[in-house]
């Protein structure tokens, strides 16, 4: 590319949100949002403090609901049980976990969290008759690659942990410019005892009150999932796990379009992008050197792997397979959907990018391992986004 990861974006690039958008952050309490200011020692941009105030007067809203949530929910709660444990996709940012997990949300013996669910994790049970009747707080589409949003679309439960005041990596969006936060929290190393307990135990907080909207099985999805597998097997020993991959050409320049469109949209100070690219590099390296390492734990039948490539030459024949390998019951059944979302969508192109020998090289030498695993070896002309 050009510049580094700056690509030649053939799209023009349109900001779908307004002022009164929601932002990740507006689901928090205000004692999780006052340490997160705190730990960035209130480094909010001239530009952002509007959006600042707004989070300011929502975790307000959010921190006197939980109580109530809890005082009204907590016998439901405690008779509610997670028979079948999860099934998580995993992967990195941009190889095509949201595909996956709209795919596998479209059988509907199956559950998952939702939009609305994971920016209002602390109230989602009492308030979302009425908060899910505000559209108008979402922009239609996502601004890194025009999915279509909407409260009850499947959503990552990353940002319900977040929102709920557990550390997590994606805290580093609201101060891009700053340190990178929580970077232990991709492999849950170097971690005390009590600091993975209080991990595991928000989780499955979490988790319980997803089932007890739908008693189903749960099917999430999360990339910094990908480095946490040995302790997501001591939460739920049965789990399953899909993981997907994508050649990493591409998969570095969308990276890097992912994190500066967000940055754009969720941070809250003008972001210089400075160490993007060795961040990319980095988190990249942390979670696949650790699930290198973790899938060992799994028994082979509860672990399916597929490339993206292969998912959108043939969606069906590696749906077909997925089910198949993870028994999750007759493919017959979830086929018809899955050919209709297809069909919806025949027309659908991805941008493309041209990346600089530069960075070729840094990728054949730095991700060299994953390149040679999952036969990626002869670099492409573009890298898609």
């Amino acid at each position: 590319m050009a510049e580094g990861a700056d690509a030649k974006s053939k799209r023009v690039e349109v900001n779908p949100y307004r002022f009164y958008h929601a932002r990740f952050w507006h689901g928090m309490r205000l004692g999780p949002w006052l340490r997160l200011l705190v730990r960035n020692r209130f480094r909010v941009g001239i530009t952002r403090w509007p959006l600042a105030s707004t989070i300011s007067m929502a975790t307000v809203m959010n921190s006197a609901l939980r109580p109530v949530q809890e005082l009204l929910m907590s016998r439901y709660v405690e008779r509610t049980q997670i028979k079948d444990a999860p099934i998580f996709i995993i992967g990195h940012w941009r190889s095509g976990t949201t595909l996956l997990h709209e795919l596998l949300v479209l059988d509907e013996r199956y559950t998952y969290p939702t939009t609305y669910e994971c920016l209002a994790p602390n109230h989602f049970l009492i308030s979302s008759g009425v908060l899910t009747q505000l559209k108008f707080l979402l922009p239609s589409k996502r601004p890194m690659d025009n999915m279509l949003t909407g409260w009850d679309r499947p959503q990552e439960d990353e940002f319900a942990l977040c929102n709920m005041g557990l550390p997590s990596p994606y805290l580093t969006m609201a101060f891009p410019n700053c340190p990178p936060q929580h970077s232990e929290y991709l492999t849950m190393e170097g971690l005390s005892p009590e600091e993975i307990d209080a991990w595991k135990a928000g989780l499955e907080w979490f988790l319980k009150r997803v089932t007890l909207r739908k008693a189903k099985r749960i099917i999430l999805k999360s990339p910094p999932h990908t480095g946490r597998v040995k302790t997501l097997l001591e939460l739920f020993p049965d789990a399953r796990f899909v993981h997907i991959v994508r050649d990493p050409y591409s998969l570095f320049a969308s990276t890097v379009k992912l994190w500066k469109t967000l940055y754009k949209f969720e941070a809250l100070q003008e972001p210089n992008h400075e160490g993007l690219e060795e961040y990319v590099f980095s988190c990249f390296e942390k979670m696949y050197e650790k699930l290198e390492r973790d899938r060992q734990l799994v028994d082979p039948a509860r672990f399916f792997e597929v490339r993206y490539e292969d998912l959108v030459a043939d969606p069906i024949a590696q749906m077909r397979s997925l089910y198949e390998h993870l028994e999750l019951g007759e493919f017959a059944t979830a086929q018809p959907k899955l050919e209709e979302y297809f069909k919806d969508r025949k027309d659908y192109r991805r941008g493309s990018y041209e990346l600089d020998d530069r960075l070729r090289a840094d990728i054949d030498r730095r991700w060299g391992k994953y390149l040679r695993r999952y036969g990626y070896c002869q670099p492409p002309a573009k890298a898609a986004s």
